[in-house]
């Protein structure tokens, strides 16, 4: 599940070449990868090559080759002059026994294919689109014929994700080796269509100089670090889960975390609760139990118990100094801490007060899990500074800036550690932007860090099946539904696992 940056990707050509693979023969590769994905999507009609002048250009002459090889109409139109090409571009274009078609900008010769392979800039592209490929990019778009793209729809930063000033609307996209960032990140990723990865004859061995940090959010991502209940076992080996209420006016979030909490694994799960909303939250929970703490001192007095080993601070709490003491409290006792919402914006005036609290917290496992909207609040000179910046880029400064996990959530979650790992997950569906969301995946994370589970791992797991259990329920989905459908996606996986239950 290894995600390479463009700089990477190249890093694993070059390793490739220097081992004695000829860098024209991993384009051949490349090029009949791209043929078959041609083959699949259309199985008559003509077809259309846009090829650019660099390699992936190239790719797109070798994919016209072997189509032409296996009687297909095809015809392709170059963005330069076919004698300006280089290197293994040039070689590629020598195997192209037939005329090129040249760029016009009055009438595009595009025609009427049945598909388009969009081989024009590959993922490299660092700067803006504009002239003749800018023209070529909104012909694509205007076709109406399914577009399969090489390597990245053009347009798209590999890296970032970004869209440099237009980019095609693929139908699918063929990569090459492993997934760059731009095929998971927005806008990039509803750009590419259905992505899929083909092996050109790179060893996976360099993996192992390149060192690669960042990662699809998937199960084979984290497999080893999911927790299993024994057979032996017993609910307090299991940990227990501590939610902070708000007060009686916004308890919800805090119910909605902690049975995100109970359904995660974690053997017991507490509210504590204000005692004006006691009666409230107790007469709405049964399995999750509930505990009067009205202040600080009387949450430090609860956390006395050790056993008590994952807290959730946020969700509902009001953004007042109380969050902010909570939170502290919290970090003193050195537990698992998930802060979300309002514990994260109770800290916008000093986020370096969080931070420092959260370094001095010996063996502390916190994650931070903001929006779009709450990021900037504690993080806004990463915000300001590198305006920039691509989602990954930000995600990781902030987790090396605040000592914790973060998770910046969105159709496109990125989870950063400390370290420089992080994964970036492309499973949640759009019905899963509703109120309440998010302080479920709250106590998802919480129930898998009461469980053992480090928080790296406990949020990319937590955020995978939010997304996962999005999908089980469906469109009209509520956030009390996720709960619900978390046996489902448990089940699922075991299955992958080969866990019996």
């Amino acid at each position: 599940m290894d995600v390479l940056t463009t700089t990477e990707m190249e890093r694993a050509d070059r390793l490739t070449i220097a081992a004695g693979t000829p860098g024209f023969a991993l384009m051949m590769s490349a090029g009949q990868a791209v043929a078959e994905a041609a083959m699949d999507l259309v199985e008559e009609g003509p077809i259309v090559v846009v090829a650019g002048r660099g390699n992936n250009g190239g790719d797109g002459f070798v994919a016209a080759a072997e189509l032409a090889a296996r009687g297909r109409e095809v015809s392709v139109i170059l963005l330069c002059e076919r004698d300006s090409l280089q290197g293994d571009a040039a070689l590629a274009a020598k195997g192209w026994k037939y005329p090129v078609l040249p760029f016009n900008p009055q009438a595009l010769g595009i025609g009427k294919p049945a598909l388009i392979i969009d081989a024009l800039f590959g993922a490299g592209l660092n700067r803006p689109v504009k002239g003749d490929p800018l023209e070529m990019i909104a012909a694509i778009n205007a076709n109406g014929a399914p577009v399969l793209a090489v390597d990245l729809p053009s347009g798209i930063n590999g890296s970032t994700g970004a869209v440099m000033g237009a980019a095609v609307q693929a139908t699918e996209t063929v990569t090459f080796f492993r997934k760059k960032p731009g095929h998971l990140l927005l806008p990039g990723r509803m750009h590419c269509g259905k992505v899929r990865v083909a092996e050109i004859g790179i060893d996976p061995q360099v993996l192992d100089e390149i060192k690669p940090l960042t990662a699809e959010n998937a199960p084979e991502a984290w497999r080893w670090s999911f927790p299993v209940p024994r057979i032996d076992g017993h609910k307090y080996a299991r940990g227990h889960a501590v939610v902070v209420s708000g007060d009686i006016a916004s308890t919800g979030a805090a119910r909605l975390a902690a049975r995100g909490a109970l359904r995660a694994g974690a053997g017991l799960v507490t509210v504590a609760s204000p005692r004006d909303a006691l009666a409230v939250n107790a007469a709405a929970l049964t399995a999750v139990m509930v505990r009067a703490v009205d202040n600080p001192i009387q949450f430090a007095e609860l956390l006395g118990d050790k056993r008590l080993n994952a807290c959730v601070i946020g969700p509902g709490m009001g953004v007042s100094a109380r969050t902010r003491d909570f939170v502290h409290t919290a970090l003193s006792a050195q537990r698992h801490l998930v802060l979300d919402a309002d514990a994260l914006t109770s800290f916008a005036s000093a986020p370096d007060r969080l931070f420092e609290a959260i370094k001095a917290s010996d063996g502390q496992q916190v994650v931070l899990t903001p929006h779009e909207g709450e990021f900037p609040r504690l993080f806004s000179d990463i915000s300001n500074k590198y305006p920039g910046r691509s989602k990954l880029e930000r995600v990781r400064g902030a987790a090396e800036r605040s000592g914790a996990v973060v998770l910046l959530k969105g159709a496109d979650t990125v989870v950063a550690s400390p370290d420089g790992r992080a994964t970036i997950a492309a499973n949640a569906p759009p019905w899963l932007a509703t109120a309440g969301a998010g302080d479920v995946l709250s106590g998802i994370i919480a129930g898998f860090l009461a469980q053992g589970v480090t928080a790296f791992e406990a949020a990319s797991i937590g955020v995978w099946m939010h997304g996962e259990g999005a999908g089980e329920a469906g469109p009209g989905l509520i956030a009390e539904d996720l709960t619900e459908v978390l046996p489902a996606v448990f089940r699922r996986l075991y299955d992958e696992f080969g866990i019996e239950y």
